[in-house]
């Protein structure tokens, strides 16, 4: 009996991926930590870490609480700036890494976003505009929890550059399908979605927050149903692609996701507590496609309605 051969490729705006599965920002960082562990040119893609105009410290320390099925992290957009980016990471990342680069801009005005952006227009495959950070004040996700703002950040962004556009939404708001049907309406290429949840831990003997910055984004395993939702319901209101992102941690998970509409996958918090998680997820992806009865990863994009 001849063996069943399956294809595991996407198209993201025209961007072909060898398979759906992106290391998620701000969990990969510029590549260079995960290099050691395997050969990262078998990712799909990888969407680097959060980029401002300037270079920003973050937040105080401590940043991260451990959660039963996630964690918890308010790092505050740490990096060291569009500038410092463009001279030293990224000509440090293509000596090891060769496939599709999405690039992960945040801002705190309209003007931070379309300059950091067309600063990295030459330099990437796809721009994510994160308007949902939820760990900065007076920016990020003030952005994106309003349908008006979030396509203001999008129409800024497009105006001044080449590559698709994919805004990252925030499900900490009441209706993300209005949001994500603004963006679309705005001129988006596709979304991103979710973030991370607001969350927050006590320390109880201390008897105060865990962080310094008291509140900061939930992710890991424990969000993914609610991922899964939201990508079903703005697969359902939009025609653009989707990035879905949330909880992402077995090849099953990455099927369901685009079951539910997502195009390609991100994998996020499940890289820090297992560094072998996305080359475990893309190995794994062929013989759970199999036990599926899937032949081509693509068919299964959005068809539970």
């Amino acid at each position: 009996m001849a063996e069943r051969v399956t294809d595991t490729r996407v198209v993201l705006s025209g961007v072909e991926l060898d398979n759906p599965v992106i290391a998620a920002s701000g969990t990969f960082v510029y590549g260079e930590e995960f290099k050691d562990f395997y050969d990262i040119n078998i990712l799909g893609a990888f969407s680097f870490k959060g980029t401002t105009r300037e270079p920003r410290f973050g937040n105080p320390t401590p940043r991260i609480a451990e959660c039963e099925s996630g964690m918890i992290n308010a790092v505050g957009l740490q990096n060291p700036g569009v500038d410092a980016v463009i001279e030293h990471e990224i000509p440090n990342m293509r000596k090891f890494y060769h496939k599709p680069i999405v690039a992960n801009v945040s801002g705190f005005s309209l003007d931070d976003y379309a300059y950091t952006c067309e600063r990295l227009d030459p330099y990437a495959d796809i721009l994510e505009v994160n308007v949902s950070c939820p760990n900065v004040r007076h920016g990020g996700m003030s952005f994106g929890t309003q349908p008006e703002s979030a396509a203001e950040v999008t129409r800024a962004v497009k105006a001044v550059t080449t590559k698709p556009v994919y805004i990252k939404l925030s499900p900490n708001v009441t209706d993300i399908v209005s949001i994500a049907k603004a963006c679309e309406e705005a001129g988006a290429d596709g979304l991103c979605l979710i973030n991370t949840l607001l969350g927050m831990r006590i320390d109880v003997a201390r008897r105060r927050p865990v962080i310094a910055n008291k509140m900061g984004g939930f992710s890991g395993r424990a969000i993914f149903p609610v991922a899964v939702r939201m990508v079903w319901q703005v697969a359902q209101a939009c025609r653009i692609p989707i990035m879905g992102c949330g909880g992402v941690a077995t090849a099953t998970d990455v099927i369901e996701m685009m079951m539910a509409g997502a195009t390609a996958v991100q994998v996020g918090a499940e890289n820090l507590r297992n560094p072998y998680a996305c080359k475990e997820i893309i190995e794994a992806l062929p013989a759970e496609m199999e036990r599926l009865g899937i032949d081509r990863l693509s068919d299964t994009i959005g068809i539970v309605k």
